[in-house]
């Protein structure tokens, strides 16, 4: 299956706006566990993001599954959204935003790698190499910043939610090959819903139920369930076209927005330091996307299989 310049462009302009959105993201997800208990946080967004999706597809066609897409559709969401995002947030109760920044700057890395084992996908000096620069200009920030903290079971959640994440994108490329992103989309964030559902009514059975009955604080869930639709179409959509590994690069660049939107909306000061490594990552992503051998997983995959 090949696919025209056209797609690749666009599958990287999505990929760019993703880091922007999820930029905006980390900052609404640590002011929202303020009001929200984790697990809970996680499900109410999930469900509204649900919501909209259902509101989209009302205008657009969309596929039915088969029993194997089913299957994987079942395993993606699993680690994506039963692992991921409540160790994620979990992991931020616990630890530091820095902190949490390492740890996932290492998820490219670990795709490649997982590609390699599981798929047979040839490691390419590039991709590694810009990996390796991602993670070293996100070091350069965090040790700038001077905010990491010491190792702690934060950092212990952390590090599984980064490992669901990075195995949660090898099943995109294969549904890809007949799903469109908004099918994708909507039956992922559903079977997650239904994953996730137990382990909310848990925490309220346990106590740890926590919900904010403020107003401005189910405006800023709301919005942020729009930037997970946004969000995760471009994402899953860009994950389909470039392949598991080069997307999950797009991850070192949100710490650098993060710290742009403070400088520009916050007025925090930026070091120069942190600004050299802001250039680090981008040329991690550069070095790995925009030169070299640009097959999209999908071939690379029928090819090797």
């Amino acid at each position: 299956m090949s696919l025209n310049p056209s797609a690749q462009r666009s599958a990287y302009i999505g990929l760019v706006a993703v880091t922007v959105l999820w930029g905006i993201s980390y900052v609404l997800s640590a002011y929202l566990l303020k009001g929200f208990s984790p697990v809970f946080l996680s499900f109410l967004r999930i469900v509204l993001t649900g919501v909209l999706l259902l509101a989209i597809s009302r205008a657009q066609p969309i596929q039915r599954p088969t029993r194997t897409e089913w299957l994987l559709l079942l395993a993606s969401s699993f680690f994506f959204t039963l692992i991921q995002q409540p160790f994620y947030f979990l992991g931020l109760q616990y630890s530091s935003a820095a902190n949490g920044s390492l740890i996932y700057a290492v998820a490219p890395l670990v795709t490649l790698l997982l590609e390699a084992v599981f798929f047979r996908v040839k490691l390419q000096g590039r991709k590694i190499g810009g990996a390796l620069l991602g993670f070293g200009g996100v070091l350069i920030i965090v040790v700038s910043g001077q905010s990491a903290r010491g190792v702690s079971i934060g950092d212990f959640y952390l590090l599984i939610a980064m490992l669901g994440f990075s195995i949660s994108l090898l099943f995109i490329p294969r549904l890809s090959r007949r799903l469109s992103t908004l099918s994708m989309n909507l039956y992922s964030t559903f079977a997650g819903m239904g994953l996730m559902l137990p382990f909310a009514l848990g925490e309220g059975v346990l106590g740890k139920l926590e919900l904010s009955g403020e107003a401005m604080m189910w405006l800023l869930l709301a919005a942020a369930s729009l930037i997970n639709v946004c969000a995760g179409w471009w994402w899953t959509r860009g994950v389909a076209v470039v392949g598991a590994g080069t997307a999950s690069l797009f991850n070192n660049v949100p710490p650098f927005i993060a710290l742009l939107a403070g400088f520009l909306v916050l007025g925090d000061p930026i070091e120069g330091t942190q600004l050299i490594g802001g250039v680090v990552i981008l040329a991690g992503v550069f070095l790995s996307s925009f030169t070299g051998n640009r097959k999209p997983a999908i071939e690379a995959e029928s090819a090797s299989g």
